[in-house]
């Protein structure tokens, strides 16, 4: 059994490292002392009823069924062990890519959203006219909303993937943990299973519903949300939905809708069918898929 500390490295349980040095002397010693015991009982008791030539064949086999008996068990710990230490270099190795990606955002992006915010704020100082005022705070916010995700998505990258598999142990955990993005009272009723999904559909689906429940937030004006899904790995439901304002039927090429045009690519990337729908006063970002649509 292998675990790590806090600091990520991969450590052997002392009672394992135990269990490894008894096995060790067992292999050194107990193939020896069966042959000699097996030596002893053959010429003193079974010589009567055991010929020569059939002790003599006994006597490897007996050797080689304790043998194997003791190295399935070093074995076992050696396959353990390796897939232990290619886990750990698979992590690190992601863990790179991500503190190397973060980095970029922050020197990139991050800094760019920044400085922007701090020019449309001196350019708000300089106009009179109000309605050039309003579009200067209109991309304001923008700049500031998109800031803010830049920033959250910089803290995520940052964090250790052997991190959020401590806390994120299902899809449902991780999708409870993206309820706040959406700003407002979050209803979740998830009875889709994780093996619906693979690791990196899993991926793709998350950061769907991240976007509906950001959508949610920014542009809904809603009171309430809810996260649904259902079916199997036949054929699946996503349906996040909110009690807001609505939209207009031009919604994903609105300008600023880039996170619904996103979302229908991803979708048809995956062969999943995205649909952005209002229905019954309600407002329906729905993902669909499975084995009969793929």
């Amino acid at each position: 059994m292998i675990k790590h500390d806090q600091s990520g490295v991969y450590l052997d349980v002392k009672e394992n490292t135990m269990s490894y040095q008894h096995i060790k002397w067992m292999i050194l010693f107990v193939p020896t002392l069966t042959i000699g015991i097996w030596e002893y009982v053959r010429h003193q008791f079974l010589m009567p009823y055991l010929s020569m030539d059939a002790g003599n064949w006994l006597s490897p086999l007996i050797v080689y069924i304790v043998s194997i008996t003791l190295l399935r068990g070093l074995f076992t710990m050696m396959e353990n062990t390796r897939e232990a230490l290619d886990h750990e270099r698979i992590a690190k190795g992601k863990l790179e890519e991500r503190q190397q990606l973060a980095g970029e955002l922050h020197d990139g992006v991050a800094q760019s959203l920044f400085l922007l915010g701090v020019k449309l704020d001196q350019a708000k100082r300089k106009f009179d006219d109000p309605e050039v005022m309003q579009l200067l705070h209109d991309l304001s916010r923008t700049v500031g909303e998109a800031n803010h995700d830049v920033r959250q998505a910089i803290a995520d990258l940052k964090q250790s993937p052997r991190q959020e598999d401590a806390h994120q142990s299902t899809l449902e955990t991780r999708i409870r943990e993206m309820v706040p993005l959406a700003g407002v009272k979050v209803e979740v009723d998830w009875q889709l299973a994780d093996s619906c999904f693979n690791t990196a559909q899993q991926a793709e689906l998350l950061a769907c519903i991240r976007e509906a429940l950001l959508n949610v937030h920014k542009h809904a004006g809603a009171r309430s949300a809810a996260i649904r899904g259902t079916g199997d790995e036949q054929e699946w439901c996503v349906i996040v939905e909110d009690d807001g304002t609505g939209y207009v039927e031009e919604a994903l090429q609105q300008p600023g809708r880039f996170g619904l045009r996103i979302t229908a690519e991803r979708a048809a990337q995956r062969g999943w069918r995205f649909e952005f729908r209002r229905k019954d006063e309600r407002t329906q970002f729905i993902l669909t898929g499975g084995k009969i649509h793929g």
